[in-house]
């Protein structure tokens, strides 16, 4: 008998239990949390008389749109409203709507009922007028499923009712409510309820349950539920059923999958100590728990957004958390800086779209943190120190072999001058040809030192192209010796020797034959005219702007092969389209005829001999 009084026992206690979804649905516009601006719109409305004959409510899920339009239903059809525009609960329309008996109020899912027939009942049901209140009003939620057909529908008795008939409409989607029906009715968008305001009514509710929860885990329900406050009711109700009424932390984190913030400060820790084993050690921890790799670096880019905007005072009021929570982001992030949070910002998102094609996912989220780990304090790479021993040791070695070579050239030099001294004088052009002694320039560090060759002395003004240069050039050429690119007379680093326009073209021309395969570079190169504009300034002529374009997508390239083949650096070239007085005008039959006379006298015995002419 005790056991069938228990199992009764409990069935009544289930029978009456109700969700916290509905058992603390508002039933005023008081109570309604987080649209307190639109409220007060629809209270002063009532309160005015000034009601239109359709409304549209949208908004994300679970931010009160069905339930104010219950409420405002309700209000409208109050006997004895409030000063404040509140319905009175005492009256018979209040009652019953209380009750759910009220007769006023009409609603109608969309997204079962979307067809035309359903539409049809409809109207038909607002020819009725209300047999008791004034106003009878038709809720249809999910508006947005309505087929087209519906729609068109239902235009018409949405644009003219009758006057005690009030439609509200209610759409998580409004991009797909068609125009005509937007035209109608007068919108309100509902805001998504924020953090703050819904740990304070899960405060109310645990002092009204009896129930004691942590602010910490009442802030983990609050984001969780992303602004919808259904949401976070529900997610309420599981926590509360596992907890047995005393909500913690851990076992909010732990019912509801939430990775804990504790591991990203602590992964920030490491970050700023560029500890790279303690970075893929909480990685561990974290997989060993179950969570998946994707979850964790996006959680990780939130919690690197948070410290950012925690590290002004200007911004701190978009953390939406407790206060306890928030002073612990000031806190590690007065230990950051921008640079952090930019760089650390972009490798997350990086990973993350990544993630979908990478084969190795977990060797990308750890490259991630050992990246995360070298901005703060970036490493030093342990073979640069002998490296750059290497180096110093090498440029030394061709150093000395540069002084000796310099040293046995000039005693060379100075036994050629003599014997030339005895030998009858030469001629202008090889005196110019022949080198003078100068100071060996110092050799690069890293790659290994050309046979040190005395260059020429650099002329004080560019020369002027002439035909003894020319010769002079052409004998230069001749000769086996080393050509100008390979014995640069250099001012600091930059080679300016003396070369001739001839020489500038035979470049040109070794560049075309170099390069077939840039088909349209090499034609436009091939028409091409040179003409000198200043010391080592050059004007390139060609046809018209489709042969710059060609010539500029690959200008750094030619420019290298000039300036290496003439051995000079201050080389410059400048594209222009070769300026052109040919006339264009369209010549007759007869202009054409007496225009190949002038060009070929020769064609006129052959016009005569045959009698050829214009008909």
């Amino acid at each position: 008998m005790s056991i069938v009084r228990y199992a009764l026992c409990t069935d009544q206690t289930m029978s009456n239990y109700i969700v916290s979804a509905r058992k603390y649905r508002p039933s005023s516009f008081r109570t309604v949390v987080g649209q307190q601006a639109l409220t007060h719109t629809l209270k002063t409305a009532i309160a005015s008389g000034r009601l239109a004959h359709a409304y549209l409510f949208c908004g994300p899920r679970g931010v009160g749109k069905t339930t104010c339009a219950r409420i405002f239903a309700k209000t409208i059809n109050c006997e004895h409203p409030t000063a404040d525009g509140e319905a009175c609960n005492e009256c018979a329309s209040c009652r019953a709507f209380n009750e759910q008996s009220s007769f006023n109020i009409i609603e109608l899912d969309a997204a079962s009922n979307n067809g035309v027939d359903a539409i049809r009942d409809l109207t038909e049901q607002v020819r009725i007028p209300p047999q008791s209140g004034r106003y009878k009003v038709y809720i249809i939620d999910e508006v947005h499923m309505l087929s087209q057909a519906a729609f068109n529908a239902f235009l018409k008795t949405l644009e003219e009712p009758p006057e005690y008939a009030i439609f509200v409409l209610a759409t998580t989607e409004k991009q797909k409510v068609i125009p005509t029906i937007l035209s109608r009715c007068q919108i309100y968008d509902f805001a998504r309820i924020t953090v703050p305001d819904i740990i304070q009514q899960l405060q109310h509710i645990c002092e009204e349950e009896g129930v004691t929860a942590e602010p910490a885990a009442l802030n983990v329900i609050a984001q969780k539920a992303d602004g919808a406050m259904r949401d976070a009711l529900s997610i309420f109700d599981q926590v509360t059923a596992s907890s047995q009424g005393n909500i913690t932390y851990q076992s909010a984190i732990d019912n509801l999958n939430v990775l804990d913030y504790d591991y990203y400060f602590r992964l920030i820790d490491a970050f700023l100590a560029a500890d790279v084993p303690q970075s893929l050690l909480i990685y561990k921890e974290i997989r060993d728990k179950g969570f998946d790799s994707l979850f964790f670096v996006n959680g990780l880019a939130q919690h690197i957004r948070d410290l950012m905007v925690a590290s002004t005072p200007q911004t701190t009021v978009l953390l939406e958390m407790n206060a306890d929570v928030s002073q612990r982001y000031v806190m590690q992030a007065a230990k950051l800086g921008p640079r952090f949070y930019y760089r650390a910002l972009d490798l997350c998102n990086t990973c993350d779209l990544n993630y979908r094609n990478a084969s190795n996912k977990q060797l990308l989220v750890e490259l991630t943190l050992i990246k995360l780990c070298q901005i703060v304090v970036p490493p030093e790479p342990e073979p640069q120190q002998p490296l750059r021993k290497i180096q110093t040791q090498a440029q030394q070695q061709v150093q000395t072999q540069a002084q000796q070579q310099v040293q046995t050239q000039t005693q060379q030099q100075v036994q050629t001058q003599q014997t030339q001294a005895q030998t009858p004088a030469q001629t202008p052009v090889q005196q110019q040809a022949q080198p003078s002694v100068q100071a060996a320039p110092t050799p690069p560090a890293v790659q290994p030192a050309p046979p040190v060759v005395a260059s020429e002395p650099r002329p004080t003004s560019y020369r002027p192209v002439t035909k003894r240069t020319v010769v002079a050039a052409k004998k230069q050429t001749d000769q086996p010796a080393p050509s100008t690119a390979q014995q640069p007379a250099q001012t600091g680093n930059l080679r300016n020797n003396p070369f001739t326009i001839q020489q500038l073209m035979q470049a040109w021309q070794a560049y075309i034959d170099q390069n077939p395969h840039e088909i349209l570079t090499i034609s436009s190169m091939r028409t091409a005219q040179l003409q000198q504009a200043g010391e080592a300034l050059y004007d390139v002529f060609v046809e018209g702007k489709a042969q710059i374009e060609s010539i500029e997508s690959n200008k750094s390239k030619i420019m290298t092969h000039l300036r290496d083949a003439v051995g000079n650096d201050m080389l410059a070239l400048e594209l222009k389209v070769r300026p052109t007085t040919e006339d264009h005008r369209i010549l007759t039959p007869r202009e054409v005829v007496e225009d190949i006379k002038q060009r070929r006298p020769d064609f006129v015995p052959f016009i005569e001999n045959f009698q050829l002419g214009l008909a």
